[in-house]
């Protein structure tokens, strides 16, 4: 009899309870163990079991859980005799910030004292007996949600030398979550100073704490070392392009088709693969997201179920205010390319704005991008990563993004779209000023070309929108050279239905132009002064299928014009 799948359990015990369908991932309790690091710091994207085997390193180590031999009776960790000894041995602390978002300091910091305040309601016994001395009962009963900062920072180290004295035996730390925090902070504006308080929290419990077995922390992304671990010198880093532990979170392709085959679906396997697999830890391939699959077995249905998850708004905030290079690289990505770019894993969230390259990091932290291959350049090895879209789940919610763009209630995105496609050019303008008006802030348009916020970068998401909707229709390009110059967008069509299209944008220059006609004008004329078309004219395309559009801008204001001779309405 199959088992039942629970959707989105995270307590290791509930599942093994319960019987709930499980994937077992015990060795990574081994191999955590016999690694014999200080203090492991593991990423990996959301949904990938992070808070499960937090839960079962809990269950397995923890004291609280002494005599639990039936939670791992027939799991890979117990055919090991040194281990099932260990079972059930240490003082755990087990805390995840992953409910720590909030849109200010006070309340960030409130929060994580909120974390531990619960940590010491649940740990009262200590206050028993003659562990604690008359003061250190003041400071325990003091360690609520009202503690100064200092307590706060202070809170893990103290309850460690309490947990050490009381079983006489050094704690294990389990840290779930500790970067999303970090996430908000920086969203939200407050970063220097909630990385200040969270440095001195981590160096109090991880560093300068002599009562600390080991510690294990995950996230999604690794924060720089500057940024809070600059006390951590023992700090072991493991990311998504490491070999270590690169099976233990997610489900490899062999236990997939397992699953498969006990819930009756062994001849979805291709489907499946097609839909939901791409994720690459270190060497390790074929790596399938949990959530995606344990939803399919669930529903037996195809579906996005990982990408709609999440909002994705630092993501999509990142790409559409970004440059025409990384717009460029973008449409390679979706259209099926490769693209190679160099950039450090270690993310350093306050500095998101001035390097673009860091978004690549972000992506592949995240799980939307996985690495196929990484070229260590020059003398001084710096890393190239050859990175590609992770799968059609991940393609799913790129689209979704880019739609959302323009999906925006009073905008007339698709009654552009219709316009473009028959060639209405009176309806192009009066719905693209409505896009442009309802849609997009200033911050995206801006008014010269000279400031940093470029009005390019409002059409280069323009163009990613149009990909959404005409990429079965149209081969869809930008930024490319063609004849003597490079073009801005050019639209190939599948089909000989549909007519090729060449755009050009102009930012109005008042000291150049007297109106936004004359801009674009200059904008037509570049198109056939460079000879835009020869691209099209050499696939076979005839010139009389070939439509030029200039797009003249100046802020939200928005004026297209077509060349008069292939204007056809």
């Amino acid at each position: 009899m199959r088992k039942t799948i629970s959707i989105g359990k995270q307590s290791f015990s509930s599942l093994r309870e319960k019987n709930y369908f499980f994937v077992d991932k015990s060795y990574f309790i081994k191999e955590w163990w016999e690694k014999g690091d200080d203090i492991t710091l593991i990423t990996r994207p959301r949904r990938f079991g992070k808070t499960l085997n937090m839960s079962m390193l809990d269950c397995f180590f923890s004291n609280k859980y002494a005599n639990r031999a039936d939670l791992f009776e027939g799991l890979s960790i117990w055919q090991n005799e040194t281990y099932r000894k260990l079972q059930g041995t240490y003082p755990v602390i087990f805390l995840s910030f992953a409910a720590v978002k909030a849109g200010n300091l006070e309340d960030a910091k409130t929060q994580i004292k909120q974390e531990i305040a619960s940590l010491y309601e649940e740990n009262r016994y200590l206050l028993e007996g003659n562990v604690l001395s008359d003061n250190e009962r003041k400071i325990y009963n003091s360690t609520t949600i009202q503690m100064d900062d200092t307590m706060a920072q202070n809170a893990l180290r103290s309850m460690s030398v309490w947990m050490e004295r009381y079983y006489g035996k050094k704690v294990i730390i389990l840290l779930d979550e500790y970067d999303t925090p970090m996430q908000e902070a920086y969203v939200q504006g407050y970063w220097d100073e909630f990385t200040s308080f969270v440095r001195s929290l981590f160096n109090a419990s991880f560093k300068t704490n002599p009562y600390l077995e080991r510690a294990i922390m995950t996230g999604i992304t690794r924060v720089s070392k500057e940024s809070i671990f600059s006390d951590l010198n023992n700090l072991q880093v493991v990311t998504t392009t490491s070999d270590l532990y690169a099976d233990c979170f997610g489900f490899t392709e062999t236990e997939v088709f397992q699953a498969l085959d006990e819930f009756g679906m062994g001849d979805k396997k291709d489907e499946i693969k097609k839909w939901y697999d791409g994720f690459t830890f270190g060497e390790h391939r074929d790596i399938y997201n949990p959530w995606s699959i344990t939803n399919y077995l669930d529903k037996r249905k195809i579906y996005p179920y990982w990408a709609s998850t999440s909002s994705n708004g630092l993501v999509s905030r990142l790409i559409r205010t970004a440059s025409a290079d990384v717009k460029e690289k973008m449409e390679d990505l979706l259209r099926g390319q490769t693209i190679t770019v160099n950039f450090d894993e270690q993310i350093v969230y306050n500095q998101l704005d001035d390097n673009e390259e860091a978004i690549w990091s972000l992506l592949l932290a995240s799980g939307y991008l996985k690495v196929q291959n990484i070229d260590y350049r020059g003398i001084t090895l710096e890393p190239w990563y050859t990175l590609d879209i992770t799968n059609i789940e991940t393609l799913s919610m790129f689209m979704t993004m880019f739609r959302g763009w323009f999906k925006n209630k009073d905008a007339n995105y698709n009654d552009f779209v219709k316009a473009l496609l028959k060639g209405s050019l009176k309806e192009m303008n009066i719905y693209m000023n409505d896009v442009a008006l309802a849609t997009f802030s200033s911050f995206d348009t801006g008014k010269k070309p000279s400031e940093k916020s470029q009005p390019e970068r409002f059409y280069h998401g323009f163009v990613l929108g149009l990909l959404v909707e005409l990429r079965d229709r149209y081969q869809i390009r930008s930024n490319r050279e063609s004849g003597y110059g490079r073009y801005d967008v050019m639209l190939t069509p599948v089909t000989e239905v549909d007519d090729a299209i060449v755009i050009e944008f102009k930012v109005h220059e008042p000291d150049e132009e007297e109106t936004l006609k004359d801009t674009v004008r200059a904008a037509l004329e570049q198109i056939t002064e460079k000879n835009y078309d020869a691209e099209l004219l050499l696939q076979g395309i005839p010139a009389d299928r070939i439509r030029h559009y200039g797009f003249a801008f100046e802020g939200k204001k928005v004026l297209i014009g077509q060349d008069e001779i292939k204007r056809k309405h």
